[in-house]
């Protein structure tokens, strides 16, 4: 059976022009070609064929996400195998069950560990470096050493719960090792290579206790915190300085120690930091006081040569940032007998100390940089509290030396 030329009649203005009926009806295009426009105004490329006796038809796809031009060449192909007494939804069958078992070949070749490297790459790119470094660990570290070298398909719910068994002892560590996988899991799941999550079967295992709040410092136990910084000679300048200005900034600790002197304005007391940086992905200014600026001039001198405010090695001036534990180990190492503090609880009091001082929630907010729902709030909100943020910063760091000073 040879193939005949098929003249074509439908156009892209007439497909648009289609108006959606009670009923659904064909526009037909030639050789068996057609769309159907559906009464909810969906329109879908068909083709309708003779084969052994029967009337068969084919669904090949949406308009317009399918084109003219393509469906056309996909009616052509599925002509020639008419032509030639192949039913194209065999074809297409066989085609699909080719590619599943393409596929599932692939997987009982890859490893856990290789798709969790595509996973990495793939899904956590825009991740902080730091974020995706522990995740990293996790992997190396927890989860390959029992499960790396299985072959994606054949890691079963008992594998992910021996690796929590394993790190029972530290809820957090097991739990969060048994959420990496389930993600992989899911990403192998929307690429097709997969069918069930071995992860959740065993979601709860491991109980793991309620979160608690960083602890934050009365004005007392600040001002004593205060005084502690000046008196400790372990850590470098930049350490010190770099844990006074995480209080006085109320910045995050990544968002601090990553700070780069092309974000800082000392003679407009601006701290612009880029969205990229930021837990929101927007960019957040931070007014400095007059006594953040004083420590920051005086970081200058160290360190203003280089690309970092807070570098390992500021005398060649191209140190990297401060490490994420530095200021954790300082803040061990302060003996203000609140063992528990850490950086993280630097913004908590600074916002609890500024609210007890009669600084409004949304400017307390704003300082923190903490996101509001409302867009046209947000907008209103960062131009409206401008002066109320300096003078809040402005507070902080006098009510903080007041404090320091009375021993």
């Amino acid at each position: 059976m040879g193939l005949h030329f098929v003249t074509y009649t439908l156009t892209p203005a007439k497909l648009n022009a289609a108006k959606p009926k009670e009923k659904p009806y064909i526009l037909a295009d030639g050789g068996g070609l057609y769309v159907e426009v559906l009464p909810s105004g969906g329109k879908v490329w068909r083709y309708s064929y003779h084969l052994d006796g029967k009337r068969p038809k084919l669904t090949i796809g949406p308009y317009p996400e399918i084109g003219i031009l393509k469906a056309r060449e996909q009616h052509k192909q599925m002509r020639a195998k008419v032509a030639d007494g192949v039913d194209p939804v065999d074809a297409r069958k066989r085609e699909i069950q080719e590619v599943r078992v393409a596929k599932k070949e692939m997987l009982n070749r890859k490893t856990f560990a290789q798709f969790a490297s595509v996973w990495v790459a793939e899904t956590l790119f825009y991740r902080s470096d730091s974020y995706r470094t522990q995740v990293i660990r996790f992997l190396d570290s927890y989860i390959n050493p029992t499960i790396g070298d299985r072959a994606l398909a054949a890691v079963l719910p008992r594998d992910v719960l021996a690796i929590m068994e394993q790190h029972k002892h530290i809820p957090t560590t097991a739990d969060r090792c048994r959420s990496i996988i389930q993600q992989i899991y899911n990403f192998a799941i929307r690429k097709l290579l997969v069918d069930n999550n071995p992860a959740t079967a065993v979601r709860g295992a491991v109980k793991v206790p309620p979160k608690t709040h960083h602890r934050h410092l009365s004005e007392k136990e600040l001002g004593r915190f205060w005084r502690e910084l000046d008196r400790q000679r372990q850590a470098t300048i930049i350490t010190a300085y770099a844990s006074k200005l995480l209080m006085l900034t109320m910045m995050r600790k990544g968002e601090l120690r990553l700070g780069k002197w092309t974000e800082i304005d000392l003679d407009a007391g601006i701290w612009d930091v880029p969205a990229e940086r930021m837990k929101m992905k927007k960019p957040h200014r931070v007014y400095l006081s007059t006594q953040a600026v004083e420590l920051l001039r005086y970081l200058f001198k160290l360190s203003g040569h280089g690309e970092y405010v807070f570098p390992t090695r500021f005398v060649a001036g191209d140190g990297r940032p401060i490490a994420e534990v530095t200021l954790n180990h300082l803040f061990k190492r302060l003996d203000i007998g609140v063992p528990e503090f850490s950086p993280h609880g630097c913004r908590g009091t600074a916002a609890t100390l500024l609210r007890e001082h009669g600084f409004t929630r949304d400017v307390v907010e704003a300082l923190l940089s903490h996101a509001e729902k409302d867009q046209s709030v947000a907008a209103y909100t960062h131009a409206q509290y401008a002066a109320d943020r300096k003078r809040a910063m402005q507070f902080l760091a006098d009510r903080i030396e007041l404090l320091a000073s009375q021993a």
